[in-house]
């Protein structure tokens, strides 16, 4: 943890004492955990709180054990899985490391008989009230503002074993590694959204049995600094299969709905390529491209030679290391083309083309400013969404505030099937809401207090014509704070200008037509400043915009389409004397549809990637 909260709990722990009877976990605090950060600290106590809210007690019992494998055996101390079973018992979670531990605790004494715990030891997850805590638990918990689920729901994480001499009855506790907590977290995500899978088994009634279940997701490492990147491949079976029996496989890829290359930027397609130099359309299956990189577009080698010796040369390893990240950006489970070559071709594929709010997704309807589409016919939420019922967001608010980091979670949470589109859409208020939520601590804090959040939203375009999706960011704050985002650029029409709608109870929209540098100053302060799909270095109008930022000294937030958008971002923004302070990073509410784009292969996403300046 952070040296200076180590020297605050240490003089804590002297006064006050951490050992054994202080506490169900007996001694045991993740502050005594080297290495481990202040930010994961929070990240597990997050999903912990998630886990609590889903109660997946009501229906699993102590003999439904489910097996759970995070990424390969090699990734792991000693080329073997931490712990491979997990059972839900008493409001705890006990995670073992074989099914035969697991087994040897189900007997007909379960914990009472001390013998009965493995001498390798389980790592435990005990929920109960806040005066069962230790006293520098209940102080970690106050100081570092730990999520709690509930008045019962104060977790204490521990690893129990059974010493080799166990004649005074009593076995032995010891704090987590860091490695075990990193497997613990990813299973505990999994665990979340795999429980309210399992469907009763045939003829069983009372829920004693469940139908056989493998499930292999993709769960994203927490933002914070963690040393983590990219995400972790875990795999849930119930019941457990051997640890050995089957390597773990990432989910199911576009390739079984679709056939593998409508899924990559080498697809055969007619759509034309463009040589990156001179910009003359070549056809995509003669389209030379660097052999090194594999990532820029060319219509002749006497451009590819030209363009290495003018700029390639500096940049082609740097997007080589890009293209390396292909399919770690690419979002698997969704059952619907992911690639979009053209975007009208697309829509037309699934049947959205020239419907509701789809119609900004191409540039059919640009006779219409922004903001004023003609409305859907009929009005409904079925007729804006143009889908089937049940595959669109359920226009319904949640009872409790949740903080999401990835489309899995989020479809899980709405019920909406695989094959549902609407993310495309949804990209932009749940990366709104993701920043808010998630990334910029100052909001998060404000609405956990119940507090309004100003927001100043830069450059809106499409969003003037999305806000049912926006009222989205409302349903998901449930019982917490409210939005008030105040959309300001060039392309707000006259006729929305100066007006302000409440979209639901928890969100407000005012809408200010101009520049934001001319308009700063007659608006109320923000609390955070966010601009999606920014494109700082393509409009000199930003320099402006980014001097107020630096002026008012708020957490802004910017997403863009891809790493090279990225560096040059970057650039422009220590020109203006500003830092990047949030690292540039996937986005974990990026479109799931790839863009291919006509002079490069590198990986495009609308709100690909996300950074962050004075947060």
């Amino acid at each position: 943890m952070d040296w200076h909260l180590k020297e605050v709990f240490g003089l804590f722990q002297q006064q006050f004492g951490l050992g054994p009877g202080n506490g169900p976990s007996s001694g045991t605090s993740l502050l005594k955990v080297d290495a481990l950060s202040t930010g994961f600290i929070k990240a597990i106590f997050g999903a912990l709180a998630v886990l609590w809210r889903s109660n997946p007690w009501k229906r699993l019992k102590p003999s439904h054990l489910l097996g759970i494998k995070v990424d390969k055996d090699s990734d792991w101390p000693d080329a073997r899985q931490p712990f491979v079973v997990a059972q839900l018992i008493d409001h705890g979670i006990y995670f073992f490391r074989s099914e035969a531990d697991a087994q040897g605790m189900m007997g007909i004494h379960g914990l009472g008989n001390m013998k009965s715990i493995p001498l390798k030891g389980l790592l435990r997850v005990t929920y109960g009230l806040e005066a069962e805590l230790s006293p520098v638990n209940r102080k970690m918990i106050k100081t570092l503002g730990l999520e709690i689920a509930g008045a019962k729901a104060y977790p204490v994480i521990d690893v129990v074993y059974s010493p080799k001499d166990i004649a005074d009855g009593f076995p032995s506790f010891r704090n987590p590694t860091v490695e075990e907590l990193h497997w613990f977290y990813a299973a505990l995500r999994a665990l979340t959204q795999i429980h309210p899978l399992l469907q009763q088994a045939d003829g069983v009634q009372g829920g004693a049995m469940f139908k056989d279940l493998t499930k292999n997701l993709e769960i994203s490492w927490p933002s914070e600094d963690t040393g983590l990147q990219g995400n972790a491949t875990v795999r849930v079976t119930f019941p457990p299969k051997d640890e050995h029996e089957e390597q773990v496989n990432p989910p199911p890829k576009l390739a079984e709905v679709v056939s593998e290359n409508q899924n990559t930027a080498e697809s055969e397609s007619k759509v034309p390529r463009q040589c990156t130099l001179c910009g003359i359309e070549v056809p995509a299956d003669r389209a030379p491209r660097c052999s090194r990189c594999k990532a820029v577009i060319y219509c002749s080698h006497a451009c590819q030679k030209k363009h290495w010796k003018e700029t390639h040369k500096v940049s082609c390893e740097l997007y080589k290391a890009m293209m390396e990240r292909e399919e770690e950006l690419e979002i698997k489970g969704f059952s619907f083309v992911c690639v979009m070559e053209h975007s009208c071709n697309w829509l037309e594929s699934m049947g959205l083309h020239g419907k509701g709010m789809w119609r900004r997704l191409c540039t059919c309807f640009k006779q219409y400013p922004f903001g004023l589409l003609p409305p859907a016919e009929g009005g409904s939420m079925a007729r804006v969404w143009a889908v089937e019922h049940g595959k669109y967001p359920p226009d319904s608010p949640l009872q409790e505030y949740l903080v999401l980091s990835s489309w899995a979670e989020y479809y899980e949470l709405r019920g909406l099937p695989a094959d549902s589109p609407v993310a495309l859409i949804l990209s932009f208020p749940l990366s709104l809401y993701s920043i808010v939520t998630s990334l910029c601590v100052p909001t998060k804090t404000m609405l956990s207090k119940g507090r309004e959040v100003i927001v100043h939203y830069l450059g809106p375009e499409g969003e003037l014509d999305w806000l049912p999706a926006f009222s989205e960011i409302g349903y998901l704050l449930g019982g917490s704070g409210s939005l008030h985002v105040m959309m300001i650029g060039p392309e707000v029409p006259i006729a929305l200008a100066g007006g302000m709608t409440a979209v639901n109870p928890k969100l407000r929209v005012t809408f200010v037509r101009g520049l934001y540098q001319e308009e700063a100053n007659a608006l109320p302060t923000p609390h955070v400043v966010v601009a999606l799909n920014s494109q700082l270095e393509a409009h000199s109008s930003w320099t402006g915009a980014l001097e107020v930022i630096k002026a008012q000294a708020v957490p802004a937030f910017f997403t863009d389409y891809a790493e090279p958008c990225c560096v040059n971002a970057k650039q422009m923004l220590r020109a203006t004397g500003l830092q990047i302070t949030h690292p540039v990073s996937a986005n974990p509410f990026r479109s799931p549809v790839r863009n291919q784009i006509a002079d490069t292969n590198l990986p495009w996403y609308s709100n690909g990637f996300v950074f962050g300046v004075n947060t």
